[in-house]
């Protein structure tokens, strides 16, 4: 995934492959998902990892993205919105869940709202949960 090349091989696999394929890399990814997030071609197949995902798989990378610790006053997802790659993956991720996961998102940043708010690419995340949603925060 990190490849300047093969990242495109990745990424045609999740398009273009079957939902076996698909879940075999989304499922390879799993644990590591913050650190390919920050990578500049990685971050891509991230992307279409969450874009191409099942609603089943997309939750359990919410889960990675928000952590298991609802009391992290740094989750993994506050890492991911600072970043200069892994904040796209944030906004595709906001762009393809449902209203249930986009309403749990919504709840466990909700505590980090004035951080995000402050953060350079924090204020995009935000203004897309709120387009979106429809709704100020």
């Amino acid at each position: 995934a990190k490849n300047q090349y093969g990242n495109y091989v990745i990424q045609h696999v999740l398009i273009h492959g079957s939902a076996r394929h698909r879940a075999a890399v989304i499922k390879s990814f799993h644990g590591i998902l913050l650190p390919l997030s920050k990578h500049k071609f990685a971050s891509n197949v991230i992307e279409k990892c969450v874009t191409h995902a099942t609603r089943q798989e997309r939750q359990l990378l919410i889960e990675e993205i928000l952590g298991t610790d609802k009391a992290d006053p740094n989750p993994p997802l506050m890492g991911m919105v600072r970043d200069q790659f892994a904040n796209y993956v944030i906004q595709r991720l906001i762009d393809v869940m449902d209203p249930e996961q986009r309403q749990y998102l919504i709840q466990r940043i909700h505590r980090h709202l004035p951080n995000l708010r402050k953060i350079p690419y924090g204020k995009h995340i935000v203004a897309r949960i709120e387009k979106i949603a429809g709704y100020t925060l």
